[in-house]
Order: C-alpha cells, then structure tokens, then sequence
C-alpha cells in the first residue's frame, strides 16, 4: 500500500534512550524519523543493553510502525575517502561495521552514511578509497543493513556530490546490492543542482542510478543560493528552496513509501518538527509559523 513516510532526527538521550526516541516521533505526529546510536561527533557508543531498545520496539509495534522504514545515521567523523593517516582509514572501516551491527540490534535496516572527503588525494583516488573501505566493510559484516550513501553540498574535498559520484561508488562495489542513496535537499541545492525542478531531479537520478536505490530522503530548506557549497539547513519554508518544492518531494508518486526525513534547526531551542509535519502532510504552508512556535 503506498504511504508517505514523514519523519524528523530524533535525540536519543538518557534515561529513556531509544524508548524516549519513539515517544518523541510518536508525540511530533511522525510514523518514521532518525537516529544516531551513540553521539555523532564521535565513536564513543553505550552498550546496546543500556538502550532500552525491546522497550521502544515494542511501542513502535503497539503504534503500527513500519521499524524497516526507521533510519540510523553514522557518525560524522567517518571518512572512508582518505588514507592519508591510515589509522583513522581503519579505524572509519570498523566503526562503520559496529553501526551496521547496532543499527541490526534496533530492527533498522537503513544506515546513513557521508561518503567521505579526499583530502589530499585526487577525487578518483578518493572515490577508490570508499569502493575499497566499503568492500572491506561488507565482507566482514554479518548484517543485511543497506547503506544509504549520502548526497554532499560540495564543501572543501566533499564527495558523493554528484550523482556521478554516487554511482561510480555504487557501481565498482563488489556488494553494490548493499548500498543505496540518501538523497538531501539541501546538500544538492547547495551543490548546485536546480532542486526546485523535482521531475527533472529524479529523472536525472534514475538515469545515473536508479531510483530503486533512493532509500532515504531528507528534506531540508537551506539558508543557501544555489551552488553555494555550504550546506546550511534552513526551517521548512524560510529558506531559499521553499514550502512548495519541499512538499512536493513528500507528495510526488515516485517518491511514495521512501522515507522522509526533516534535518531542520531547533526554534528557540524547541523542536520545529510537529509543526513542520503537519504542514507538510497537510500541503499547506501557514505564515509566521516559526514566530509562533
């Protein structure tokens, strides 16, 4: 049955951890979101027992959510496009196996994950480092999680901006029925695709990958022109992209039964998320919503 997935990032803080994830999506109207199983600015991860993990699964159930529609994100700090300090190369490796795993542990199926910056190496050389990092990852990962590959804004030596990019990874991956492509809204934007043009955006990615690759989108405005190469996420209708693009990526039959994921800032150190829902689901953008919230 086609259903449209909206959800947002969820913290997943103590002392109700995973439990107190589910609430959050639960009570913010949302029959998906996202998460990061442990901080994202590092790899320091509490055991998966201390989690609360049966707790939320099981509300999750009670609920009627789809968990294999719920998305995990890898920490920021991975970076499989440079050996140029070869620790860090593997120690990106086996983090990202542990996120596998854990993200198997919460009944997910989806990992998000940056591609990675090249550095100091040439972009092919970068591109071949992902293809040899990931390789290694899937064959000593017991897991059947996918990993969604996520679209870049092109800051310093980003890649993965280009569907070009995306599909060179996918491609020259000996285990490419494992990957998939996290599409954000905002990162093309500022990259400098005409994200504006949806019908066009999505035929173009059908061409280069295959739209039974998009596993995940995130829908963010952006503070950015276009092409601005900077990656600054904006409130739902107060950026440069709009209210009107944004819904239409929820809305468009394509785009049915993939997740949706909000990234927007916090208003007044207050979740936008229910309201940013609820407009969404609704197609109908209300005026000063964020100077109301």
């Amino acid at each position: 049955m086609n259903k449209i997935y909206l959800g947002s990032h969820v913290s997943m803080s103590s002392p109700d951890f995973y439990l107190g994830s589910v609430r959050s999506a639960l009570e913010w109207g949302e029959n998906t979101f996202m998460f990061y199983t442990g901080a994202p600015q590092n790899s320091y991860r509490l055991p998966l027992e201390r989690l609360k993990i049966e707790e939320g699964r099981k509300l999750l159930k009670e609920n009627n959510i789809d968990e294999s529609k719920i998305i995990v994100h890898a920490p920021y700090l991975i970076n499989l496009g440079s050996k140029e300090k070869i620790d860090n190369y593997e120690l990106a490796k086996k983090l990202v196996i542990n996120e596998l795993q854990r993200t198997k542990a919460f009944g997910c199926k989806t990992l998000v994950l940056h591609p990675g910056n090249h550095l100091k190496a040439s972009k092919i050389e970068g591109l071949n480092n992902i293809v040899e990092g990931l390789n290694y990852i899937f064959e000593n990962d017991n897991t059947d999680v996918k990993i969604a590959l996520e679209t870049m804004s092109g800051k310093g030596s980003e890649l993965g901006t280009t569907f070009e990019d995306i599909n060179y990874i996918i491609n020259n991956c000996k285990y490419s029925d494992r990957l998939g492509v996290c599409l954000d809204t905002c990162h093309i934007n500022d990259y400098g695709y005409d994200v504006r043009d949806i019908d066009h955006i999505l035929d173009e990615f059908n061409q280069i990958i295959g739209l039974e690759k998009l596993l995940v989108v995130h829908v963010n405005d952006s503070k950015n022109p276009i092409g601005a190469h900077k990656d600054r996420h904006d409130n739902i209708g107060y950026g440069t992209i709009g209210f009107e693009t944004l819904s239409k990526y929820i809305h468009h039959p394509l785009l049915i039964n993939v997740p949706k994921i909000l990234e927007t800032p916090y208003v007044n150190e207050k979740p936008p998320y229910k309201k940013e829902v609820e407009m969404l689901l609704n197609n109908a953008f209300e005026d000063n919503w964020r100077e109301n919230l």
